[in-house]
């Protein structure tokens, strides 16, 4: 178990402690690498006396740089990934590893299922709690049934260490979990994803938070796409949904610089590309979301585990999440395409 940590005082006791829950049978061999942190991280982690914890300090190099650290010191044919404000439900650790070794020949990574910890603090947490529970979720489970889940997630993944090991581990780019895991695509292996291994992880607070972090994601899939364009070409099942993200950044594109204007124009009495008939995206915004709900709630029920009630969130996720996301995604777009310098910002 690998826990890449900066300055995460304020979370990686509740970590660490959701880690000692667990009720998988094994041993769980956990390596907290500290990356130049300058708060209390490392003795709050020691405090909680764990004999099975192993703290290594590092200079401050990037999470990239930390995780590949920690995967030189494992000493287990498996490696799980985690963040360092993630809470992992007891059996998380137990489902996703019957997940992986259950799966098809050639599955060698398997994303778990994490939703939004902190989904009371702020309206924007609010509003990604939907994103989380519903968007993402379904997106996942669909790439899964295509052999090719496009992202093992940092917060929450597990990888056979030896296929880490062919790719050389995470390169230091920022979208590292995005890169890794069309690495391991493009040399013909398969990912999972794991419904029922859940997690609870931090989502950024601020809109600027969010904007950075969603920049980030947006501008990982053209780093994806730098290092690995031959993916596009691999005849297996999860080129489909390589596709499927290029149309992506189609659709936002159109969206950002073509309907988001036109609804403007509106306003003012011009209908040249948005009118009174947009109001019809609503209802089917609607069912749509409830077909996720119902398949999101049983999921949970499965776990004993019960969905929050926001509605607050819901609404305003339905009507504007999009709105409050694009130019976030079209910046890194932009970034990605342009190779602009990038920092780590929020996870």
């Amino acid at each position: 178990m690998l826990i890449a940590a900066y300055n995460e005082e304020q979370s990686i006791l509740f970590t660490l402690n959701s880690l000692k829950n667990q009720t998988y049978p094994g041993k769980i061999d956990i390596i907290l690498i500290d990356d130049g942190s300058k708060d209390k991280t490392v003795e709050r982690a020691r405090s909680l006396g764990l004999t099975n914890l192993t703290i290594i300090n590092a200079n401050h190099g990037g999470k990239a740089a930390a995780l590949n650290i920690g995967l030189e010191k494992t000493k287990t044919d498996y490696v799980i990934t985690i963040d360092a404000d993630t809470y992992l439900v007891p059996t998380a650790v137990k489902e996703l590893v019957i997940k992986l070794l259950s799966g098809p020949k050639g599955t060698i990574a398997c994303a778990g299922s994490v939703y939004v910890k902190n989904s009371r603090q702020t309206l924007m947490t609010k509003i990604q709690e939907w994103d989380y529970f519903h968007a993402i979720a379904a997106i996942k489970r669909s790439q899964s049934l295509f052999q090719g889940t496009l992202v093992a997630q940092g917060a929450f993944s597990i990888y056979e260490k030896k296929a880490l090991q062919e790719v050389n581990g995470w390169p230091e780019v920022v979208g590292e979990d995005i890169v890794v895991t069309w690495a391991l695509l493009n040399k013909g292996y398969r990912i999972d994803f794991a419904e029922r291994a859940i997690a609870f992880t931090n989502v950024p607070a601020t809109y600027t938070q969010f904007f950075f972090q969603r920049s980030r994601w947006a501008s990982g899939l053209f780093e994806a796409f730098w290092h690995y364009p031959g993916i596009l070409l691999r005849p297996q099942l999860s080129t489909f949904y390589v596709y499927w993200n290029l149309c992506f950044i189609v659709f936002d594109t159109i969206f950002f610089f073509v309907f988001m204007p036109g609804l403007i124009a509106a306003l003012f009495g011009y209908y040249f590309i948005a009118g009174p008939m947009t109001l019809a995206v609503i209802p089917l915004g609607l069912i749509n979301n409830m077909i996720f709900y119902f398949g999101q709630r049983e999921q949970f029920k499965i776990c004993s585990l019960k969905v929050r009630k926001n509605v607050v969130g819901l609404i305003l996720y339905i009507l504007f999440y999009q709105f409050i996301m694009n130019p976030a995604v079209i910046h890194g777009y932009l970034s990605g395409l342009f190779r602009t310098k990038k920092t780590w910002g929020t996870k």
